[in-house]
This record gives C-alpha cells, structure tokens and sequence, in this order.
C-alpha cells in the first residue's frame, strides 16, 4: 500500500477509534490509530500520514493545539485534518476552522460520513 493511504487516526474512545479504523480499512485505506494527545506529532513525523482525523478532546493534549501547532509547523501546514468533537456546538466548529481544521464532523455520526469526509479532503488535497 502506498504511503498516500495512510491515515493517522487519533481517538481516545476504544470503540469509536475502532469502528472509525474499520471503516476506513475496508474503504483501503492505511490506518493507525494514536489514543494520547501528547504522542501524536511524534506520530505524524513518523508515519507521514495523508490525512489526520483527529478529535478534539483528548488526554495529554487538545486537539484544537496539536492543530494549531501543525499549522505552525512549514512541514505540515497543509497537512488535511478532520477535527471530530463530541461538542457540535457553533462555537466548537468556529474554534476548529479557526485553527486551521479542513473538515469538521460533530459526534455522534454516521461512518459513512468519515469515510466521505477523509475521501473529500484526501481529493481536494491531491488536486491542489
């Protein structure tokens, strides 16, 4: 599988992240799965992955911050990355576009709509 495929998945919740994973895997994607929010830039620098879907609330570090300081870092500025948030509120999504989120999707929803959320960002991503 090529390194375009992966996906850095970054869920604390075992059964979210695992039926995220599922659904992803089977769409062929690549998908690695980092539940501590002070681990992942680590991750990303290791894995280089073609999308992060990354949740907002998460143990060691905010999901809103590992953003903002990948949008910091020249490496990874453009990097796409679905914020996903237990927390749908106006002021949630504001917060995630402002740091430089590419998509947004507010739980509970559908896997369906992952997949078709990474697949429009992982596109509009290669094509510009």
């Amino acid at each position: 599988m090529t390194t375009d495929r992966r996906i850095l998945l970054v869920e604390d919740e075992p059964h979210i992240a695992e039926a995220i994973r599922f659904i992803l895997t089977r769409a062929g994607w690549l998908v690695a799965v980092e539940p501590d929010g002070a681990a992942v830039l680590g991750r990303i620098r290791t894995l280089r992955p073609r999308v992060v879907v990354l949740d907002v609330m998460l143990p060691g570090r905010s999901g809103l911050d590992i953003l903002t300081d990948l949008r910091t870092d020249p490496a990874f500025s453009t990097l796409p990355v679905l914020m996903l948030t237990a927390r749908g509120h106006g002021r949630d999504r504001e917060a995630a576009e402002q740091a430089g989120a590419t998509a947004f999707l507010a739980k509970p929803f559908a896997n369906a709509d992952v997949l078709a959320a990474v697949e429009r960002i992982a596109a509009a991503d290669q094509a510009g």
